[in-house]
């Protein structure tokens, strides 16, 4: 069975006996290791889940990062705590632009508020206060070197629509994954879908530019962040060619490449820890309601290209 706590720590083990390093995306943007992984862990809900994965980490001498929501369901002050005591990265998985967006839209009619000449502008500078303002309030709980955004398909908006406008690195912060990583080199991997190839039913986890037209968007000439080269805001062919070089579905193909030396020096793998779990009854709930998003997913996808 994939996506159990069995199964996490079986390819920990193995990519551990293969000789990889572990930094955290932090130590990544301050000096990037030879041959080395990032596990990144987006904590969108059942924190108690990340708890788990940040003890059987410390336990391996592995750090990670641990990107955690403003939100009721993700921001748990004491597991907070203990995954940073653990020696992990905690960062702000921000989403501003969605919060702020749809609380305007419960005070202005959805017409009025999508025909505002500037919604845009307006909208990322409500943002932007939200987001410092939520920054702040896990920063006095941890410190916080680095961000990542958080999608969310049923909103309209992207959340990096923010710095298209503002600059984080005037908050301190040193980097963000969609923004700050050339992967030309580095292999990118996600259990978005609840499967490893799930490109075909991810809404936020791509770049903008030309293809978003909803955020009168061309390129990012205008951004006062500008994504780097070969990120995933900003891919190259050099970098779509190296993420087409592997292709994995489940995480027992991608134990069967470590054992066969055929997985690349560097990668980032992004966990969701809600949907790892050896309990049968919230493992088959998690297989069953994210099978039923990916369809619907797979048909937005359709609809707003």
């Amino acid at each position: 069975m994939d996506f159990t706590v069995f199964t996490y720590r079986k390819l920990l083990n193995t990519l551990l006996r293969q000789g990889f390093s572990f930094q955290s995306f932090a130590e990544f943007i301050e000096k990037e290791e030879r041959r080395s992984i990032i596990l990144r862990h987006d904590v969108d809900r059942l924190p108690e889940n990340s708890l788990k994965f940040a003890r059987i980490q410390a336990e391996k001498g592995i750090r990670g990062t641990y990107y955690f929501r403003i939100v009721p369901e993700s921001f748990y002050e004491n597991i907070i705590k203990e995954i940073y005591s653990l020696g992990h990265e905690v960062g702000y998985h921000y989403e501003d632009v969605c919060l702020i967006a749809e609380i305007q839209k419960k005070k202005v009619k959805r017409q009025k508020w999508d025909k505002l000449i500037d919604c845009e502008r307006y909208l990322a500078e409500l943002a932007i206060e939200s987001f410092a303002k939520n920054l702040e309030k896990l920063r006095k709980i941890v410190p916080v070197k680095t961000i990542c955004m958080h999608g969310n398909p049923r909103n309209r908006w992207d959340n990096r629509l923010m710095w298209k406008y503002y600059d984080y690195h005037n908050f301190g912060i040193i980097g963000e994954p969609y923004l700050d990583v050339n992967f030309d080199e580095m292999f990118y991997l996600t259990d978005t879908g609840r499967r490893w190839d799930g490109n075909t039913v991810s809404v936020r986890d791509k770049g903008l530019g030309n293809r978003d037209k909803r955020l009168g968007v061309e390129g990012y000439s205008e951004w006062k962040v500008k994504p780097i080269s070969g990120s995933i805001m900003n891919m190259t062919p050099e970098s779509i060619d190296f993420q087409n070089k592997y292709k994995f579905n489940s995480t027992s193909e991608i134990i069967r490449a470590a054992e066969r030396r055929e997985l690349p020096d560097k990668m980032m793998m992004t966990f969701h820890p809600q949907r790892w779990s050896n309990r049968p009854w919230p493992w088959v709930m998690e297989l069953v309601w994210q099978n039923v998003k990916n369809v619907g997913k797979y048909f937005l996808i359709k609809v707003r290209n």
